[in-house]
């Protein structure tokens, strides 16, 4: 099995896609928290298997994404579910913590914008 990056967005859904979840939100990392930077393009999604909750891909954008995204990609490699993720404790303050705080799906209509710390 070869670990891939893949994008994908609500049109996933007009392709017939119906059977996953996307897990997403926006965050505010510390880095940014400090010196007041806009978090406008700091974004988490989690792309799941809607029946299992496998987890199928982790998208992040802003500071140490790639290092963030290494650090999931064994979870996914060995089939971990949505619900396993979330029950792991996050470490607190680190961007890393956000993915397992992830809980409003796209589905919802929810606002995934930041609410706090």
């Amino acid at each position: 099995m070869q670990n891939s990056i893949f994008y994908f967005d609500d049109e996933l859904y007009t392709a017939g896609l119906t059977d996953i979840l996307i897990y997403h939100a926006f965050y505010k990392p510390l880095e940014f928290t400090v010196p007041g930077r806009d978090v406008a393009e700091c974004y988490i999604k989690l792309v799941c298997k809607r029946d299992s909750g496998e987890i199928l891909g982790l998208h992040l954008i802003g500071p140490n994404a790639g290092e963030i995204v290494q650090g999931f990609s064994l979870a996914l490699r060995c089939g971990a579910t949505w619900q396993e993720l979330a029950s792991t404790v996050g470490i607190h303050p680190t961007v890393a913590e956000e993915v397992v705080k992830l809980h409003i799906t796209k589905r919802s209509g929810l606002d995934p914008t930041v609410t706090g710390c």
